[in-house]
């Protein structure tokens, strides 16, 4: 297995080359295969770099585009720079390399991906709200969820089995930045149902052929929502270990709702008597 890269810590240079070996490596983190290897995410935009920042997170590299350091810009470059980061001031031709084709923004940011255990059943909070997500694999709903997590106060995320990384650039993009703000974990779906098997509230999974009515009753604390990929959805092993089933009616023709929308309404209802205005 290939060692993780050494990136030089401080200071601030002018990049113009396609050929910079920083460049390359910033340009490779698209490939789920670096990001593995070298642990390394990229994250773009300034609103997104600050919620990394507010959240306390430290880049290990800030690239932004040459004579664009002003105001927000100027903030988060300070910011770089005092956690030692490596500043590159690039031109347009190597920004837009580095960017999104779609809506390319003018400051990124490399950062160190973390991974943390889901909590131990025997001692989480009565308050906990966690989301279990199964072989999911499409990154904008991933980071959209991740965003919802966020929103509604819950606890973290834990992907089960083989599911999109969180720390792709679509991911972290949908995800508003809540990707700094939200606890992240994986797990094989063996390992998910030993951890099930000492969950000491509801385990709510949602389920196309379930009869009870999502908004039905309260849901004990603490709670554990399952959610499997659009189509599959849970797995007969992770539905059987729930212990609850329910599911969001509907009235048209469609059967089921998009993933990220159905969880959103999920956690909105378990969260509802600590949400009220």
């Amino acid at each position: 297995m290939k060692g993780r890269p050494e990136v030089a810590r401080g200071g601030t240079r002018a990049v113009t080359s396609l050929q910079n070996e920083r460049v390359k490596l910033i340009r490779s983190l698209h490939m789920r295969k670096v990001r593995r290897e070298t642990g390394l995410f990229l994250a773009e935009g300034a609103s997104v770099l600050v919620a990394a920042r507010d959240a306390g997170w430290k880049p290990r590299m800030l690239v932004f585009l040459s004579g664009a350091a002003a105001g927000i810009q100027r903030e988060l470059l300070d910011w770089a720079q005092g956690a030692g980061a490596e500043c590159l001031e690039v031109s347009e031709a190597v920004l837009g390399k580095l960017a999104a084709r779609d809506n390319p923004q003018t400051m990124l940011g490399v950062f160190e991906q973390c991974w943390s255990r889901a909590p131990a059943p025997d001692s989480v909070p009565d308050h906990y709200v966690w989301v279990g997500l199964e072989t999911i694999r499409d990154p904008g709903n991933l980071g959209t969820i991740i965003r919802t997590v966020d929103a509604v106060g819950a606890s973290g995320v834990s992907l089960i089995g083989n599911c999109v990384d969180p720390y792709s650039r679509e991911a972290v993009r949908a995800s508003m930045g809540s990707v700094f703000n939200v606890p992240l974990s994986r797990m094989t779906v063996a390992e998910c149902l030993a951890w099930m098997a000492r969950w000491p509230g509801d385990i709510a999974g949602t389920h196309l052929g379930a009869r009870e009515d999502f908004r039905a009753r309260g849901y004990r604390t603490p709670t554990l929502l399952l959610m499997g990929s659009e189509g599959p959805g849970l797995s007969p092993e992770l539905s059987a270990a729930c212990t609850r089933l329910v599911r969001i009616p509907m009235a048209g023709r469609l059967d089921s709702l998009n993933l990220a929308v159905a969880a959103a309404l999920m956690l909105y209802e378990i969260r509802s008597e600590r949400l009220r205005l």
